[in-house]
């Protein structure tokens, strides 16, 4: 096992993971490219967080599982913590690479023992939001145990999805609750009778900068609070249209710009990223009008299987979607060290965590 703290410092191989999961089979999730973690990386993480990729090899196979740290001011004191390198931008976060199930189990284990043992040792490693359904979720349970860290697990947010099943978008319209289908019809009719509603849905790169712009425009006119990494909205836009990912829909209202929502299509799944409206237009359920047209683009021409609002469980998104699953953290605590120990305590109680203690020792 090697670690880096540059993604461009990883071998040869492990950029060619990364390639293979771009281009991979269905199923790979977005989240899991290295667009996705390099941007997130270099504008989104604060200048005392350093990453720490792990990489593992198991013949042909080989896993990574991208982590980061926070540099303690003073580095005799504080938790060192080795988290996901993921935040409140990342809707999933899991290892890298398609081992088979039986090499991802023995590969996760190798991997946490690893990181258990590194020097200087981690007090605890936080993982999240991961697929609690999935099978690496059971793996890194496993692993961990066999490192001989206590974990808990911790619930992150719900994710509501549309399984499309086949349907085409007026199929899928038809099944909406009745309300929904005349707000759309009503309201979308209204607008375009008047000639007032123009729709937009940038797929490239073309003009980029003119529909970041109008985003903008629209979010600072919204309910929402400013970004906290104002860099990484715009360069995610600009990332994807490059990937062929972006599907960024405006509504404009007398030519202005009145809704805006960033979609990203990748292996036949539309994830629903980041929405915002400019609250003139409340009335005009101009944020209703554009979800309906950005679901006929991604149903229709992008065919996709799946539609996943990501993160929350905001009551409007039932409305839109068919199932609802659940992301969940694991946090694992190291007892080889003293802050591990505390912090252990604090989550299980001193007297369980000496039953641990002395499970490990003997």
């Amino acid at each position: 096992m090697t670690t880096h703290a540059r993604f461009e410092d990883m071998p040869l191989p492990y950029r060619d993971l990364f390639a293979k999961v771009q281009s991979g089979v269905d199923g790979i999730d977005f989240f899991s490219t290295l667009p996705w973690f390099e941007h997130l990386a270099e504008t989104a993480l604060s200048h005392r967080h350093r990453l720490r990729l792990y990489c593992i090899e198991s013949g042909v196979e080989r896993l990574l599982l991208p982590m980061c740290h926070k540099v303690n001011r003073n580095r005799f004191f504080g938790t060192r913590r080795l988290t996901a390198l993921a935040n409140y931008y990342t809707p999933l976060f899991g290892p890298v690479g398609m081992p088979s199930d039986t090499q991802t189990a023995e590969m996760l284990t190798a991997l946490l023992r690893a990181a258990a043992n590194d020097k200087p040792q981690w007090d605890t490693i936080d993982l999240h939001p991961l697929d609690v359904d999935g099978k690496t979720f059971a793996c890194l349970l496993a692993g961990f145990q066999a490192a001989s860290m206590p974990i808990q697990r911790y619930f992150c947010f719900g994710n509501w999805y549309l399984d499309v099943n086949g349907r085409d978008y007026q199929a899928y319209f038809n099944g909406l609750s009745s309300k929904l289908r005349n707000t759309i019809t009503r309201r979308s009719r209204r607008l375009v009778d008047a000639k007032r509603l123009r729709i937009e849905i940038v797929c490239d790169d073309k003009d980029i900068e003119k529909s970041i712009t109008d985003y903008e425009e629209i979010y600072r006119s919204s309910w929402k609070e400013n970004e906290v990494f104002p860099t990484f909205i715009p360069g995610l836009i600009r990332s994807c249209a490059k990937q062929g990912a972006l599907r960024l829909g405006i509504a404009y209202v007398d030519d202005q710009p009145a809704a805006a929502q960033i979609w990203i299509v990748h292996h036949r799944v539309a994830s629903i990223y980041k929405l915002a409206y400019n609250e003139r237009f409340t009335k005009l359920s101009i944020g209703t009008i554009l979800t309906s047209r950005l679901m006929q683009q991604v149903i229709d021409i992008d065919k996709v299987r799946e539609v996943d609002y990501l993160t929350g469980d905001d009551a409007y998104k039932k409305d839109w979607m068919s199932h609802r699953r659940e992301r969940w953290g694991i946090i694992a605590f190291n007892l080889r060290t003293l802050r591990g120990a505390m912090s252990a305590a604090d989550h299980f109680g001193r007297r369980r965590i000496k039953q641990l203690y002395n499970g490990i020792i003997h």
